[in-house]
């Protein structure tokens, strides 16, 4: 069995219109809620054998916050291109190549195809990962090439707004 945590980047700012989109960083509010969804998630003991990250700045960030708070070595995060605008087949494609002594892997990446390779992957309908949501899957799997549609159990979902008062 195989552990997949799909998360959403945390709320880009749009301030600088001069950016480029992959060069958005997160904003005030982002930059709030990573931290309670990965305090969430240390709470419950997770630990990443693996972080994959969209290059995207934003993304990059919030797979950051994460991974100081999990007490994963930033320096091994690994990003990927083909993260960033991806269709649903180009993240099977990535997941199918990931190394399988990871068991609990981490993406880090956008929507609408976070949202989709959810709903292709898991047993429960979401509507919609906002930003910073966490989707954890456990994956009926020996190899990550095995990854294919329905081959999760949604497990949990997370997302900021739960734990804001």
């Amino acid at each position: 069995m195989k552990k997949l945590y799909l998360i959403r980047h945390a709320k880009s700012s749009w301030e600088d219109h001069i950016l480029s989109d992959h060069d958005r960083p997160l904003s005030n509010r982002g930059r709030k809620d990573a931290p309670i969804v990965g305090d969430v998630l240390k709470s419950k003991n997770v630990t990443p054998d693996l972080i994959l990250s969209s290059t995207a700045r934003r993304a990059l960030k919030t797979a950051k916050i994460f991974s100081t708070i999990l007490n994963y070595p930033i320096e091994s995060i690994v990003t990927d291109s083909t993260i960033y605008e991806a269709t649903t087949q180009n993240l099977l494609d990535v997941l199918s190549k990931v190394d399988d002594n990871n068991t609990t892997l981490f993406m880090f990446g956008h929507n609408p195809a976070f949202t989709v390779l959810a709903n292709l992957l898991g047993d429960k309908f979401i509507d919609n990962m906002p930003t910073c949501a966490v989707a954890e899957f456990e994956l009926s799997i020996n190899l990550w090439k095995e990854v294919r549609a329905e081959c999760g159990k949604l497990v949990s979902f997370e997302y900021p707004k739960k734990y804001l008062k």
